[in-house]
């Protein structure tokens, strides 16, 4: 299992639904190694899937690093968007949720 898989894993099990309440969205994750994970958060809690989402909600771009130190809790996803190190196209606003959807142990 590669690293990025376990982030995301590590993600999905850390899934705040609370947070997510009435959310409806597809965050779609292209990593530069060429991996490409989405997950889906709805009421019903969260799904991750591999692969490419037909239509995202928001879509990151970033590098593996930087993927894990965000999620990690070590770098502030507002900061690593700032510092050109995370790439966002379509609802970014959604995209700074994600560390309270998602939040660390």
């Amino acid at each position: 299992m590669s690293d990025v898989k376990a982030i995301f894993d590590s993600m999905v099990s850390r899934f705040d639904a609370d947070e997510a309440d009435d959310m409806d969205a597809i965050f779609q994750f292209d990593i530069d190694d060429g991996k490409q994970y989405f997950v889906i958060v709805d009421d019903s809690g969260c799904a991750l899937s591999e692969g490419e989402h037909d239509d995202p909600t928001v879509t990151l771009e970033m590098d593996a690093e930087t993927l894990k130190a965000v999620m990690g809790g070590e770098l502030d996803g507002m900061a690593a968007f700032m510092q050109g190190k995370i790439r966002a196209d379509g609802d970014i606003m959604l995209a700074t949720k994600l560390t309270q959807i998602f939040p660390n142990e």
